[in-house]
């Protein structure tokens, strides 16, 4: 199959270029079940925005197409701006758009997503303690887990963004 530059137009807002390796879902239900449970459990008590800030740093840093897809949209649709969206990439040139308290969970979000020497580092987690009370910290440490999961089973599966529409199975 040749690829161009140029889309096609079809009944789906995006031409898709590839399919999903696995139907992981269907394959493994329970697993899937638990893991939405996990999700919903993670969540409770965080700020819904900044859930989803995080949400797509991760996914962007993992490289998730489907998370980043999802999480954009539900982050728009709970009144996030696209600017805030478009800049998360670049955060640290960027950051008067975000609170220190958001700034601190972005942190937080890629050393946990990262783990680049093999542990957070003090710094990083010592700013966002700071700004999030111990059970807030621990949901928000599970929540970056969670979608770090998500990340995984989306890029392994190479499962196909474009199709997602916000109050559809949140994760």
């Amino acid at each position: 199959m040749t690829t161009t530059a140029h889309h096609t137009h079809t009944d789906t807002p995006y031409a898709p270029e590839h399919s999903a390796r696995l139907p992981w879902t269907e394959l493994v239900p329970e697993v899937f079940q638990a893991m939405i449970r996990l999700d919903a459990a993670s969540r409770k008590g965080l700020d819904p925005l900044l859930l989803e800030l995080v949400k797509v740093r991760a996914s962007q840093l993992n490289k998730c197409a489907l998370c980043l897809d999802m999480h954009s949209k539900d982050a728009l649709a709970a009144g996030e701006s696209v600017e805030r969206i478009i800049q998360l990439s670049a955060w640290e040139e960027s950051r008067h758009f975000y609170t220190e308290k958001e700034i601190a969970a972005i942190e937080l979000t890629e050393a946990v997503t990262v783990l680049t020497d093999g542990f957070v580092p003090d710094d990083v987690y010592a700013r966002a303690a700071e700004h999030f009370e111990e059970a807030e910290l621990a949901r928000l440490i599970a929540a970056i887990t969670v979608i770090n999961a998500w990340n995984r089973f989306g890029v392994a599966t190479r499962q196909v963004p474009g199709h997602y529409t916000p109050g559809d199975i949140k994760h």
